[in-house]
C-alpha cells in the first residue's frame, strides 16, 4: 500500500504538470495561481487512498483525483468572492489579486475543465463516477446557498447548521473517498461504508475549520483569523453561544457582529471573550471527537484487513488534531 505523503507527491506532481498557458491568459493565470498556492491536497489524495485501501491501481483514478481537486478549488474561488476573504493559503485570493469577475469567470472555467477529466474515463468508470460527482457539486452549491442564507437570519438552529455543513463540506470528502473505492471495485456496501466514513470526517473537519478561525495560529492556518466574526458568519461556535446564552450575551453577541463601527480588532477580541465564558471551544471539540468516532466506526466495517486501514485512520486522527 501506499502511504499518504507518496500519494500526495503523486497527486502534486500531477497537478504541477497541468499546463494553463493559452489564452486569453486573463483566464487562465488565476487557474494555474489558484492550483500553484498549494494547500493539503486532500480531496484528490482521498480519491487515490480509496482506490488504494481496496488494492486497485491508483494510476487509474489520478483523472478522478484531478476532477475532484479542481472541482474543490472552483469553489474555492466563489466562497472566497462571497465571504469577502482577502488571504487563502497565505496568498491573496483571486477575487483580491485580480478581480471579482475573473474569480468568477476563472471558477467557471475551472468547473468546465473538471468535467473534461471525467469525460476520459472509460465508459464503464463514467457510469460509476460521474452521477456522483455531479450529485456532489449540486449539492455543494445548495450547502453554500444554505450559509448565504443563514448570513441574514438570527435564529439557525444547530440542525440546520449541521445539514449546512455536511453538504458544502463533508459530501466533497465522501465522494472523493466513495469514487476511489469504486475504482477499486470495492462492492457497492464498502463503498457506502467509506463515504460514510468521509462524511463524519468531513463534519469533524469543519468543526474544527470553525473553532481554528477563532483560536488558530493566523501565520500557520494560512489566513486571517476573525474572519467569521467580522463578516458575521454563522457557525458551529456562534450558533452554540446563541442557543446556550442568557439574554444579556445573546444581544451583546448579535449587537457586535452588526455593528460596522467597531474596529476589527475589538470586535473579534469581544466576541472571542464570549465565547471563552460561555465554553464554546470546549463544546466544540467534544462534538468533533463525537464525529470522529462515527468516522471510525463506519471504517471498522469495511470488509479489508485492518492493516489496510491504518492510514485513512491515522488521517482521521491528523484531520481531528489539525493546527491549519
Amino acid at each position: 500500500m501506499y502511504s499518504l505523503p507518496e500519494l500526495q507527491t503523486i497527486v502534486s506532481e500531477k497537478i504541477e504538470a497541468l499546463r494553463f498557458d493559452k489564452p486569453p491568459q486573463e483566464l487562465y493565470e488565476p487557474i494555474r495561481y489558484s492550483l500553484s498556492t498549494g494547500g493539503k491536497r486532500i480531496r484528490p489524495t482521498l480519491v487515490l487512498a480509496g482506490c488504494d485501501l481496496f488494492g486497485g491501481d491508483v494510476s487509474r483514478a489520478v483523472q478522478v483525483a484531478l476532477a475532484f481537486e479542481i472541482l474543490h478549488n472552483f469553489t474555492l474561488l466563489h466562497d472566497d468572492i462571497m465571504d469577502d476573504s482577502p488571504i487563502r493559503r497565505n496568498q491573496p485570493t483571486v477575487h483580491c489579486k485580480w478581480d471579482s469577475n475573473t474569480a468568477l469567470l476563472s471558477g467557471d472555467a475551472m468547473m468546465i475543465t473538471a468535467y473534461g477529466f471525467l469525460k476520459k474515463l472509460p465508459p464503464k468508470q463514467l457510469r460509476l463516477i460521474f452521477p456522483l460527482f455531479n450529485n456532489t457539486a449540486l449539492e455543494i452549491c445548495e450547502g453554500q446557498q444554505y450559509d448565504l442564507n443563514f448570513s441574514s437570519q438570527d435564529d439557525v438552529s444547530e440542525a440546520r447548521y449541521m445539514e449546512m455543513i455536511r453538504l458544502k463540506t463533508s459530501v466533497l470528502l465522501a465522494a472523493c473517498l466513495k469514487a476511489g473505492a469504486l475504482l477499486g471495485d470495492a462492492s457497492p456496501e464498502d463503498a457506502d461504508l467509506l463515504y460514510d466514513f468521509g462524511l463524519n470526517i468531513g463534519i469533524a473537519f469543519q468543526l474544527r475549520d470553525d473553532l481554528l478561525d477563532v483560536y488558530a495560529n493566523e501565520a500557520e492556518f494560512g489566513k486571517r483569523t476573525g474572519n467569521d466574526i467580522l463578516t458575521g458568519k454563522k457557525t458551529f461556535l456562534l450558533i452554540r453561544a446563541l442557543q446556550q446564552s442568557e439574554k444579556k450575551d445573546r444581544d451583546m453577541l448579535l449587537h457586535l457582529l452588526k455593528d460596522k463601527e467597531i474596529a476589527d480588532k475589538e470586535k473579534i477580541a469581544r466576541v472571542t471573550e464570549i465565547y471563552n465564558r460561555l465554553q464554546i471551544r470546549d463544546i466544540t471539540e467534544e462534538r468533533i471527537d463525537l464525529y470522529h468516532r462515527r468516522a471510525v466506526s463506519s471504517m471498522e466495517k469495511v470488509t479489508v484487513a485492518k492493516s489496510r486501514k491504518q492510514t485513512l485512520l491515522t488521517f482521521s486522527n491528523q484531520l481531528k488534531h489539525r493546527s491549519k
